[in-house]
């Protein structure tokens, strides 16, 4: 066991790799996968650190692991180092010049890739051609995760409430519209109220989004109920839908083409604007090329040298 030991304490790096990378994810398989380790020998790694610190990092339920107190303090001091290590490389080539090259992970939700992004996106290839680009298609909460876990670079989207280990910084502002088909009742209204809109069934995105707890909020705060006659995927789908006459939705004003057999009204009495902006966890270090990127969006934007 003595040997096991040593070996084990000559690296390290390894050792917070493993922890931080277990943390992130909340699992010691995850962190293994990321490392192209065996579980065993992450575990094995975490173990010895555990001992050579005196201290217990992880509270171990079956699978399930959650940090400690003590756990939750080395990864807030570890994180940095780890992700200062893996970075070396992007920093090194960026030392020499050559700041064309390498990678940003974005994650971003549907509505963001597909209405909010394009452009800066086509920008941005057009300025660093040879910079790969790879688009995370998630939901707001998992780019949350994916960006305290180090999986991605930094997410782009509203973000309704920001935790205190967030950054968020706003891009641009979009209006609500309720939107019917072009006979419907309502839009044949000059004014309508709350309780007008409540009569109608909604047609909306998947509970888990944020439009549909916006929605909810809003009917909630004014005592009112509303019915959800669908569930659907994309604002695509549900334009479709709702030109089919199957029920009306609030969509924002950045989805709208144009091209569209609706009734397009004005919304923002009842409903809030919604607010697209870079999101960065608090302490991360963005690589030269995330960067830029991130500065294309917000040039205001200040980041240390």
């Amino acid at each position: 066991m003595a040997k096991l030991d040593f070996r084990y304490k000559q690296n390290r790096l390894q050792q917070l790799r493993g922890f931080c990378y277990a943390a992130a994810d909340g699992s010691i398989s995850k962190a293994a996968e990321r490392m192209y380790l065996s579980q065993p020998s992450v575990s094995l790694q975490i173990q010895a650190l555990e001992r050579e610190l005196h201290t217990v990092l992880f509270e171990r339920r079956g699978p399930k692991i959650k940090l400690t107190p003590e756990g939750e303090l080395l990864f807030s001091i570890a994180m940095p180092l780890v992700e200062g290590i893996d970075r070396i490389e992007d920093d090194f080539t960026s030392r020499r010049g050559d700041v064309e090259k390498g990678r940003i992970d974005l994650a971003a939700g549907w509505s963001t890739i597909l209405y909010v992004l394009p452009d800066y996106v086509e920008r941005f290839k057009e300025i660093h051609p040879q910079i790969e680009l790879k688009l995370h298609n998630v939901t707001g909460q998992e780019g949350l995760a994916q960006l305290r876990a180090g999986h991605v670079d930094f997410a782009v989207g509203p973000l309704l409430h920001v935790p205190e280990d967030i950054d968020f910084y706003p891009v641009v502002s979009y209006e609500p519209l309720l939107i019917t088909e072009p006979r419907h009742p309502l839009a044949q209204k000059k004014n309508f109220t709350l309780e007008d809109i409540s009569h109608y069934p909604f047609i909306l995105p998947p509970r888990h989004l944020s439009t549909w707890s916006t929605v909810d909020s809003v009917f909630k705060e004014q005592g009112l109920p509303f019915e959800v006659a669908m569930e659907v995927g994309g604002w695509e789908v549900i334009k479709k839908y709702v030109e089919l006459g199957l029920g009306i939705s609030v969509i924002m004003s950045i989805c709208i083409t144009g091209n569209e057999k609706l009734a397009i009204i004005p919304a923002n009495k009842y409903f809030p604007n919604r607010t697209y902006g870079v999101v960065l966890r608090k302490g991360k270090v963005l690589s030269p090329q995330a960067k830029r990127f991130v500065q294309l969006m917000t040039p205001d934007i200040k980041f240390a040298d």
